[in-house]
């Protein structure tokens, strides 16, 4: 099979749609069975954007990355072909898109890898920011209690990055290539430079009130006008560093003149004689040397969840995703057939189940070193089912009905890489917001993060993505704060690979994670339809149910708002799915509809 683009095939449902007083709760006794129906084509409304059939992936015969930038995606099929495998080409993909996707691929930032090996082993690397030694719990209040904003713009808002660790930790255990070869693509790409397209320079434009605050604009904002297409975007200072990684391994950043710049940039322009304490509300940083030093990624086992004869692999706590999206499964797969897609039935149940994920995601996640994450329970069957039991067939409940409860950026990247042996990585990393906190290392030409906001700085109130947590979540020293990065595997039920997926958006990754799959399982999709395929949104509080415009009939939208749903219009549910699906022959890999990354295979 030679490697290109072709058609998607026609949207692929489960049997006939089943009303209300026709959803059965029960286990069925072969999982596989509810998942093999008769297939019957079917479409989706006449104004959405991505008709059942219309995208396109690519395919290819032997191996696939799919990224949120082509020049990624190339970058890590470069390493596939020279010999190297699944995790050495995402190593290459993540140090790539640090060089350009600037938004989000990073290495001022963190995030998530799961890894399954052809031979079945399987891992996790969590590679979350950190808060740095000098935080504490209330240290984005001013004196009457309010929020500053200091975690979501400048110097106080980084967490000590973590992606540079992260990287270099999962090549030295799962790779096969040197990290100086791995890193080649990225390096080059940084020192002779890259065209500049539109959707980079319209980014730059959108975030140029936050970028001129900082030494970045020097790069992005030539002239304090965004950086135009066509221009070649040569980043001599970004090389420099990537070189000293690539000779050095991690202490090249978290030692040495990088992790001294970081220092640095950090204490530019903060007052004189401010009290330690007073750092943060100050909006100087508070990342040191020994801050960085001392940084370690973690390695992790996988969340595994059955699901219908299916297993999905995902990525434990201090990621909130792979718990909440087995969840979620796990209280839809108590319904022996799912509604039709598209029916105001379907999006009932999958929005009662993401509610109920939510209010327990808000609740009891944080990172397992410093909080008790109930895992035996929220992994569970049973207690699956007693969330599934409190789910009316035919009406809406309030969050406040089933529990009290007590807020993630939208630039995240996600990317998926399949090699010729099956060996399969799904990785996801963030700055948290577009750029970041803005701030740009001076002399090690990088974007830091601003993932302090991830944290619940104030419990109880909702942060910048209208995530409401609690206490499990508040701020301490050395603490990984929450993430809804959602980096996922499934495995057919022979045990071999089927799907690697996962995405960029906030909260909406895990819903539109868990979307994917299900389009894929219960709804046969093919992956073009299943990625294009309209999405919902519910995340508990607010309580309500978002949808994309366009992608549901005044039918299914009338019978919500009748069943108590407060509906929500967007023009996008605000996350990029990036996904590898195995096939007869092969794979197809492509980059969400609603984004502009791209799949390459060969």
């Amino acid at each position: 099979m030679n490697t290109g683009r072709v058609r998607a095939l026609s949207l692929l449902v489960i049997g006939a749609a089943c009303s209300p007083a026709g959803i059965s709760r029960t286990q069925v006794a072969d999982p596989r069975a509810a998942v093999m129906p008769s297939r019957v084509a079917a479409t989706f409304p006449d104004g959405w954007r991505f008709p059942a059939g219309s995208a396109v992936a690519t395919v290819a015969e032997h191996a696939m990355v799919a990224s949120s930038s082509r020049l990624a995606s190339e970058a890590g099929v470069e390493i596939l072909k020279a010999g190297g495998n699944a995790i050495d080409a995402a190593v290459a993909v993540g140090f790539a898109l640090a060089v350009v996707f600037p938004e989000a691929g990073n290495i001022g930032g963190g995030g998530y890898m799961v890894i399954r090996m052809a031979d079945g082993r399987t891992a996790a690397i969590d590679y979350r920011e950190i808060a740095p030694q000098a935080s504490f719990r209330d240290m984005y209040l001013d004196a009457s209690g309010q929020l500053t904003g200091k975690g979501v713009v400048g110097r106080a808002a980084s967490g000590v990055p973590g992606a540079v660790a992260g990287m270099t930790e999962a090549l030295a255990k799962f790779g096969s290539m040197p990290l100086a070869l791995v890193m080649a693509p990225a390096i080059r790409l940084a020192t002779e430079g890259f065209t500049v397209d539109s959707v980079l320079s319209r980014s730059v434009a959108g975030k140029a009130a936050l970028i001129t605050q900082f030494a970045g604009a020097a790069t992005f904002l030539p002239g304090a006008a965004p950086i135009a297409p066509g221009t070649r975007l040569i980043q001599p200072e970004l090389a420099r560093t990537l070189t000293l990684v690539a000779r050095d391994g991690a202490p090249g950043f978290y030692r040495g003149p990088t992790a001294k710049m970081i220092q640095d940039e950090m204490q530019r322009d903060c007052p004189a004689g401010v009290a330690p304490r007073n750092r943060a509300a100050s909006g100087c940083g508070i990342i040191t040397t020994s801050d960085l030093e001392k940084y370690r990624a973690e390695w992790r086992t996988p969340i595994s969840t059955s699901y219908r004869g299916y297993t999905v692999l995902s990525m434990p706590p201090s990621s909130s995703g792979g718990i909440t999206v087995g969840q979620t499964l796990n209280i839809l797969e108590g319904y022996d057939r799912l509604p039709a897609f598209g029916t105001a039935e379907y999006f009932h149940l999958a929005g009662s189940a993401f509610q109920r994920a939510f209010i327990d995601r808000n609740a009891l996640l944080g990172d397992p070193a410093f909080v008790q994450v109930p895992r035996a329970r929220l992994e569970s069957k049973d207690y699956a089912r007693t969330l599934r039991l409190t789910i009316p067939a035919d009406r809406a409940t309030p969050t406040s009905a089933i529990a009290t409860t007590m807020r993630e950026g939208t630039e995240t990247t996600h990317y998926s890489v399949v090699d010729a042996s099956g060996n399969a990585v799904a990785t996801t990393t963030t700055v948290n917001s577009l750029y970041g906190s803005g701030v740009f290392i001076t002399g090690a030409g990088f974007f830091m993060n601003n993932e302090m906001d991830d944290f619940a700085s104030q419990p109880g109130l909702a942060n910048q993505f209208g995530l409401v947590q609690g206490e499990s979540n508040a701020i301490a020293p050395g603490k990984r704060m929450l993430s809804a990065m959602s980096p996922t595997i499934v495995l057919d039920p022979r045990g071999e690979l089927l799907l690697v997926v996962g995405g960029r958006g906030g909260p909406r990754i895990i819903t539109s994670t868990a979307e994917v799959i299900l389009n894929v399982i219960d709804h046969r999709m093919n992956l073009a339809d299943a990625m294009g395929a309209p999405r919902i949104h519910h995340q508990a509080l607010p309580d309500s149910m978002r949808f994309e415009r366009g992608g549901f009939d005044s039918v299914t939208l009338g019978k919500l708002k009748s069943m108590g749903y407060g509906l929500s219009e967007h023009s996008t549910i605000g996350a990029s799915i990036v996904a590898i699906k195995r096939i007869p022959g092969g794979y197809e890999g492509m980059d969400d509809p609603r984004s502009n990354g791209s799949a390459v295979g060969y």
